[in-house]
């Protein structure tokens, strides 16, 4: 697997990209009967927004024209975690492609995890809507350990849900 990653730009064809793999996820996790995304939430604005006040992140496969994935690293997260000593990187909408090489993701988080670590950071921590056990099972079998619950995180329009708290140590 030649998996390679680059930070996104602000262009027409990596916004496209980001809300393409964010809807084609979405539309997954619905058909899954994951109540977690919606298609159509995410937009190239929201996506403009973290490629200025974070990182966003696109994996890309060796012959294949569009990304495989992407992510978000954001270097707070109030909304989950709370005020924190700048001791972490927070990682945000995981999202790899059907049909993308076996162990994108995993590809995708260590990079991640390296990025921060890289940054001079201990921790990478992320969440998880609590009434996805799946996603919470693959961050677990990834290394991310359980370390609470933020019962009332606020969302896009106001929504109020829960999410389960993970983190890993970082070498």
């Amino acid at each position: 697997m030649n998996i390679t990653f680059r930070t996104a730009v602000d262009s027409p064809a990596d916004l496209a990209a980001l809300v393409g793999l964010y809807d084609a996820a979405a539309r997954w996790m619905i058909e899954q009967g994951i109540d977690q995304w919606k298609p159509g939430e995410k937009d190239e604005e929201h996506f403009r927004r973290w490629i200025k006040e974070g990182e966003v992140w696109l994996a890309e496969a060796e012959g294949d024209e569009q990304p495989v994935g992407a992510w978000e690293l954001w270097w707070d997260d109030v909304p989950a975690w709370g005020e924190q000593p700048p001791v972490a990187g927070y990682v945000h909408r995981l999202m790899v492609r059907r049909g993308a090489p076996a162990g994108t993701g995993r590809a995708m988080l260590a990079q991640a995890e390296r990025r921060i670590a890289e940054a001079g950071r201990q921790w990478c921590r992320l969440d998880c809507v609590s009434t996805n056990a799946r996603l919470r099972d693959y961050y677990e079998g990834s290394g991310y350990t359980v370390v609470g619950e933020q019962p009332f995180k606020v969302g896009a329009g106001g929504s109020k849900y829960s999410v389960t708290l993970l983190e890993k140590r970082l070498a």
